[in-house]
């Protein structure tokens, strides 16, 4: 059985694309189940974000299963192979499990180190183990990814300080705010910085987004996205009065906000201060709004100053949680190439085990005498002889360092011992005594 990862993201396919073949806006755990009726998916495990479509099968046939999946990706979302296919990437075996060490660890994400995509990772997973879809490998291979996200995040300072503009801007409302739960956010542009700064507080659980654009449709798509709502360009100073983060980035070329509205918009709120994120070149909001108490204003160059120090701080990290995800393939591989084992340790062990009954059956006459605590001592130091006997071989065919050496390896047991060419009563042909005669 080997991994294989088929899929898109933002590295290979433009958002336009990402968007028709997205999973999660449908039911997730159908399209688990639909992946998993193909023949060559034995298991199946389906990630899907707003950057990212994957799909995860363990497969006895990788080249089958491939173009299995490329068929399912056109039929479910009834979209032409040729449309689609010449962004799709294909991984297989170490580069598959790789692959998806990265993703867990936030180093294959459009922000590097991002935290959300971890809990992205096991939701997705726990999609497919709740409509039995998975098996031995992808949750040996899930399982493993969660550990690596966890120790990159735990040693490593990946996941700390905003490495975007957008990122910068939410991790500001955080410091002023705490918890963003519970927070009204208004959205004023529709543009692609205003729809990643949206979806970054969405998914830091704001709890009401506006989005007002001088085009309705505009706000109205991006409110789609976001899972807010849109109101028309005249309601920009009501909902002002309303918010308590203002996210702008329109193309005016003068300001749209001014002192005058927001003191007279904080007139009528409470005493929670105002965030104010000015992300527009130039700048959509009156310089001197930040002289107001309890609003706070920050403009795009106060949000580069932050990503450019988080940036020379991440570098450094980067390389440390790459050292990680090598090392922690290098383990999976050899507990991959252990599992190759199993079988002939397994037949090893029962040939050994029909020896030592077969011997003792042979003795009862002998061993009748004996009461039955003792006869029962004699059955567990046989026992514990065979399984020291056989410690060390299993170990050793386990930690071979590559497929070849270990079917070399196994073979050459199999002929020795014979396995699975005889009953357990043959065992006794190979007795000490009839090896003398």
């Amino acid at each position: 059985m080997q991994l294989l990862l088929l899929g898109v993201s933002h590295r290979t396919a433009p958002v336009e694309l990402r968007e028709r073949l997205d999973f999660s806006s449908r039911d997730l755990g159908a399209a688990v189940e639909a992946v998993g009726t193909r023949p060559s998916a034995a298991e199946t495990v389906v990630l899907s974000t707003c950057n990212r479509s994957e799909i995860y099968v363990a497969s006895h046939d990788p080249p089958a299963a491939r173009e299995e999946l490329l068929s399912f990706l056109s039929e479910y979302h009834q979209l032409p192979r040729e449309a689609f296919q010449p962004h799709v990437f294909t991984y297989d075996g170490t580069e598959a499990a790789a692959h998806l060490f990265r993703v867990a660890a936030g180093l294959d994400s459009l922000v590097v180190g991002e935290p959300q995509i971890l809990g992205q990772v096991k939701e997705a997973f726990q999609a497919a183990a709740g409509r039995h879809c998975t098996g031995p490998l992808l949750t040996k291979a899930f399982h493993w990814a969660f550990g690596v996200g966890k120790r990159v995040r735990s040693e490593t300072a990946l996941g700390e300080g905003a490495v975007s503009v957008s990122f910068a801007a939410v991790a500001l409302a955080r410091k002023i705010f705490g918890r963003l739960n519970g927070r009204r956010v208004l959205v004023v542009g529709a543009g692609e910085i205003s729809a990643l700064t949206a979806q970054h507080l969405r998914n830091h659980g704001v709890a009401e987004i506006v989005i007002t654009s001088r085009t309705m449709a505009h706000a109205e798509a991006l409110a789609m996205q976001v899972a807010g709502h849109a109101v028309s360009w005249p309601g920009l100073m009501p909902e002002l009065s309303r918010a308590d983060i203002v996210i702008t980035a329109t193309g005016s070329q003068r300001p749209i906000i001014t002192r005058a509205d927001v003191e007279s918009a904080t007139a009528r709120r409470r005493t929670d201060p105002l965030f104010i994120i000015d992300i527009a070149v130039p700048r959509d909001v009156d310089a001197s709004v930040g002289d107001i108490e309890q609003v706070f204003l920050y403009n795009v160059d106060d949000l580069q100053t932050i990503v450019q120090e988080n940036l020379s701080r991440r570098g450094a990290e980067i390389e440390r949680a790459e050292a990680i995800v090598t090392e922690e393939v290098a383990r999976f591989l050899a507990w991959q190439r252990s599992r190759g084992a199993i079988p002939t340790v397994v037949a090893l062990r029962q040939r050994f085990e029909a020896i030592r009954r077969a011997e003792l059956q042979r003795l009862d006459s002998k061993l009748g005498g004996l009461p039955p605590d003792a006869r029962a001592r004699v059955d567990e130091v046989t026992r514990l002889i065979v399984e020291k006997l056989l410690l060390e071989p299993t170990e050793q065919l386990k930690a071979l360092p590559d497929e070849e050496t270990q079917a070399a390896y196994t073979e050459a047991i199999n002929r020795l011992f014979r396995l699975g060419t005889e009953s357990p009563d043959d065992a006794e042909t190979i007795r000490p005594d009839r090896r003398r005669e």
